[in-house]
């Protein structure tokens, strides 16, 4: 229950019907609720009496201070009686998103007010509800002491630590061992959490010292700090991330001793140091120190930080984000358990790990009653040893991948096997590099993942592109591909390497090698893979190492909001056995001979272009002899004749390729292909909202689909 819900049940405030205004039933004042400065004193007013304990006669708002020949209102200020004589805590509240120049200014603000009052002041406040800082004040000294809290009712001094898990700690006070009081980490909302992010992140970046890229980067590896600290502190000691009353430099000391406990538990998520100045730390300490990322609710948290990220890593970074409702859409279908093993190749910021992992512990919700704390222990090992040993991700990118991991680690884990590497080298080559072997071939039971469009991979540059003709290549699609009419008149013609490859075509040959046999791959790939006909080779090979189960178009708009306009599609496919896929292999050889017999292929080939060498014999020899026009009358050789024949075998190749495909259709087995057109996703082209989402619509008809292939409705070669 939140601070102002305690005060509305505790008689301290009320809000009118319509809640446009709030009245402070002790002082009797009535205040306009929309002004967000309103919302951030209603709150420290409630604090002050239920947290700190002061009481209610004791507080004045909205107090008039003489300031030399002028008077300025303050916006609490405590007193020590409740004849309002000695004031001891003046409190300067301001809206949450002030900037850090802003918040300065208030604490000046704060400062003036107790120089102003009498020199019974000795505390000052100054928040804006997600960062506060406290002082303590001598107005002889004129000092500006920072220290971590003000003081309970009571109490003559603060106290030493602020938080601590399950609101005490031990200490030892002149030799004798006492709990101290102490408060309670608190979860956050949805949208208090995004602002704090991003609050956060702009105090790092706008004093120019870091780029927002950096920023970004060292604002991670506090939160891990902060993530870190909440999980291995144990109940009745304080936490080490917050700030206390003492030197900034003490308090990076004691983050970046975190930081190194961390890596050493999580050496892959971060492999640089934290490096930023006592003040930059001490800044984003003071927005999170007072937040429980562990109690916020699992969803709110994982919303904040991917919006959060959407507004970061629009523009630049955009192509790593596939919209929510596509993620969705892709995983919610899929045959995936706690026992399936599933592989992103490219993950990105984890949005379709997050999407496996969180199907799996909805999973568990249907499964265990977590009011039973045997079954709560089962539900938690259920998912969570999924996500530690069953989750993987591979990222190019060294910046992104660590978002990722950061993102599973918000989201309660599932970072482990998240790792920064080029998801197209060979196999054995990543899992012996980084010493994951879980990145094993022929192992994976389901793999959904969103390749990177128009990258281009060049033989000169990638290994795995590298053509040797003393070994097997990599990757077929890494070779130039040969027509089967091409091969029938050239059995022999050597294997090439190609210069380059797309990457989205070299990812699918990727994914088939990584699933096991009966695993399926849902990938966003662009249309022209499924319709152009220079791609008709990559169509022919995944139609052989795959049972094609659906094909979903996106709407021309699905990734416009992230830069990029490609129209694409989701393909769904599941891995053949070896055997099957011999089987359509020899199927279409056997098919590809009878047809060159029965159209005497190579014999009219052959023809036509001994044709076209007697014609292009008499060219030369007319030219030779630089023949006239009468001679050219009479002999009848022309350049037209060279181009009718080339024509002619043209058509003959293509009404051949079409015969082929005919019968094709009609002796590979027949199976049903679920197709879908999603008109519209859930988003506009801007990324804002809509009420349409076909996704949504067509998600359980696709299972449905899926769960009949699984029980063995159809069948391959029996």
């Amino acid at each position: 229950m939140s601070f102002i819900e305690l005060g509305i049940e505790k008689g301290l405030i009320s809000f009118d019907s319509e809640k446009k205004y709030i009245t402070y039933t002790f002082q009797n004042k009535k205040r306009n609720w929309s002004n967000p400065e309103e919302q951030v004193q209603a709150e420290t007013f409630c604090k002050l009496v239920l947290e700190y304990g002061y009481p209610v006669n004791h507080i004045k708002q909205y107090e008039s201070v003489k300031m030399g020949s002028s008077e300025k209102e303050a916006d609490l200020i405590v007193y020590s009686d409740d004849t309002f004589t000695k004031p001891h805590i003046v409190v300067e509240c301001k809206k949450a998103d002030v900037s850090e120049l802003e918040f300065k200014e208030a604490v000046k603000q704060a400062f003036s007010y107790a120089h102003a009052l009498a020199g019974t002041t000795k505390f000052i406040w100054v928040t804006k509800g997600n960062k506060e800082e406290f002082y303590r004040f001598n107005k002889e000294k004129d000092s500006k002491e920072p220290i971590a809290n003000i003081p309970y009712y009571g109490d003559e001094d603060a106290q030493k630590y602020r938080f601590a898990k399950g609101g005490f700690y031990k200490d030892r006070v002149q030799g004798k061992d006492v709990t101290v009081k102490a408060a309670e980490l608190k979860p956050i909302t949805e949208a208090e959490l995004t602002r704090l992010f991003k609050q956060a992140h702009d105090a790092l970046w706008a004093g120019g010292e870091l780029n927002p890229s950096q920023a970004f980067d060292e604002l991670d590896k506090v939160v891990f700090c902060k993530i870190w600290d909440e999980r291995y502190t144990r109940k009745g000691e304080p936490y080490h991330f917050q700030v206390l009353d003492e030197h900034p430099e003490n308090l990076k000391a004691r983050i970046l001793a975190l930081y190194d406990k961390g890596k050493e538990k999580d050496k892959e998520v971060f492999n640089k140091p934290l490096d930023l100045t006592a003040e930059r730390i001490k800044t984003v300490v003071e927005y999170f120190q007072g937040i429980s990322l562990s109690d916020t609710d699992l969803d709110s948290k994982g919303k904040a930080f991917e919006t959060f990220l959407g507004t970061y890593f629009r523009g630049d970074f955009g192509q790593y984000f596939t919209p929510r409702n596509v993620v969705q859409f892709a995983v919610d279908v899929l045959p995936m358990t706690n026992e399936s093993k599933v592989l992103d190749t490219s993950c990105g910021s984890g949005g379709f790990l997050l999407y496996c992992l969180d199907k799996v512990r909805k999973q568990a919700d249907t499964l265990f009653d977590l009011t039973n704390p045997k079954e709560a222990i089962e539900h938690y090992n259920h998912w969570h040893s999924f996500a530690e040993e069953n989750l993987f991700g591979i990222e190019i990118n060294d910046q992104i991948s660590r978002v990722a991991k950061m993102n599973m680690i918000i989201h309660d884990d599932g970072h482990t096997n998240v790792i920064c590497f080029d998801g197209l080298f060979p196999i054995d080559y990543i899992a012996k590099t980084t010493g994951n072997k879980g990145f094993a071939a022929d192992s994976f039971d389901c793999i959904v993942t969103n390749p990177p469009f128009g990258s281009i991979a060049k033989q000169s540059e990638k290994s795995y592109m590298k053509f040797d003709k003393a070994t097997a290549p990599y990757y077929d699609f890494g070779l130039k591909e040969i027509n089967w009419i091409d091969k029938q008149l050239k059995p022999n013609h050597p294997l090439t390497g190609r210069e380059n490859q797309s990457t989205e075509i070299l990812f699918i040959e990727q994914c088939y090698k990584f699933l096991k046999e009966g695993g399926y791959l849902a990938v966003v790939i662009p249309d022209g893979i499924l319709t152009n006909s220079s791609l008709a080779y990559v169509r022919e090979s995944i139609e052989e190492k795959f049972r094609i189960v659906a094909v979903v178009s996106l709407p021309q708009t699905a990734f416009t909001h992230t830069g990029a306009g490609v129209k694409s599609s989701v393909l769904f496919l599941k891995k053949h056995t070896y055997e099957t896929t011999q089987q359509i292999k020899k199927v279409k050889l056997k098919l590809q001979d009878q047809l060159a017999t029965e159209r005497r292929l190579t014999a009219q080939i052959e023809q036509w272009d001994k044709e076209k060498k007697a014609i292009q014999k008499q060219l030369k020899a007319k030219e030779k002899a630089q023949a006239t026009i009468d001679f050219e009358e009479i002999s009848g050789v022309t350049e037209s004749q060279i181009e009718e024949l080339n024509e002619r075998i043209s058509n003959f190749k293509e009404e051949l390729e079409e015969h082929y495909q005919t019968r094709k259709q009609n002796e590979l087995p027949d199976y049903p292909i679920f197709m879908g057109i999603a008109e519209a996703i859930g988003y506009d082209a801007t990324g804002k909202t809509i009420p349409q989402n076909d996704l949504a619509d067509m998600t359980d008809e696709l299972k449905r689909f899926i769960e009949a292939i699984e029980k063995g409705t159809d069948s391959f070669f029996v």
